[in-house]
């Protein structure tokens, strides 16, 4: 079991590197035209070629890391999990269909875990549903930062749609929609009742305040999430 919890270790951060790498190689021109002195391939720092090799060895290690997990466990991560990212990278981004990879993507992990496992299995529907909800509050974060820079570059996913006061209002709703469904899900007790009072304060701090304290309070919302799905599953 230990070797097969690094196998899947193994599988999604491989995975997770060629995600990254090809985002870096799809917005390179981009980056540079907005300066994105941050980004090493922008820069000049890093060769494009050196970008390249590592991205595709990445991608090879998570096809062998991810089928050595199970079939039904690779195919699912491969599928679902990788394949929603490299499709985010290349055409989603500019779609305002944007959090339909993150849903399925963060959705999809549970079951990549749970498939591994001596006796597969599925995950329960709520810990999939609290993953795609979280999944989607982490993609509303995520672009947060860089929404003017894409739209210089012409990127029209959904965050860019709905402006950035409205996604900073709604990565905490939807984030706490995650957090009921983790509540309810395998039965409301007291640490159910307790995740939903700090998450329900934590969004409204999100929601009534400015500066940096509503992504922070987003932030935390989303980790009590994580934790929950690993506590309560």
């Amino acid at each position: 079991l230990p070797g097969r919890g690094l196998l899947v270790t193994g599988a999604v951060l491989t995975g997770q590197l060629s995600i990254g790498w090809s985002n870096d190689l799809v917005d390179a021109g981009r980056d540079r035209a907005v300066g994105r002195t941050d980004k090493p391939l922008a820069s000049g720092d890093v060769p494009e070629r050196v970008v390249r090799l590592a991205c595709g060895t990445a991608l090879v290690a998570c096809v062998g890391l991810s089928l050595a997990c199970g079939l039904a466990s690779g195919l699912v991560h491969l599928a679902l999990g990788v394949a929603s990212g490299w499709s985010y990278n290349l055409w989603f981004k500019r779609s305002v269909l944007s959090p339909l990879p993150y849903a399925v993507a963060f959705g999809a992990l549970p079951a990549v875990v749970t498939l591994a496992l001596p006796a597969p299995a599925l995950p329960p529907a709520w810990v999939v549903a609290t993953g795609a909800f979280l999944g989607v509050g982490a993609h509303l974060l995520n672009a947060l930062p860089d929404l003017a820079d894409d739209e210089a570059t012409g990127v029209r996913a959904l965050p860019h749609v709905l402006g950035a006061g409205v996604v900073r209002r709604l990565a905490p709703a939807v984030l706490l929609a995650g957090t009921v469904v983790a509540a309810y899900g395998p039965g409301i007790d007291p640490a159910g009742w307790l995740l939903l009072g700090v998450c329900g304060a934590l969004a409204v701090v999100a929601v009534l305040t400015r500066g940096r304290l509503p992504f922070v309070a987003a932030i935390l919302i989303a980790l009590a999430n994580v934790v929950a799905l690993v506590a309560r599953s």
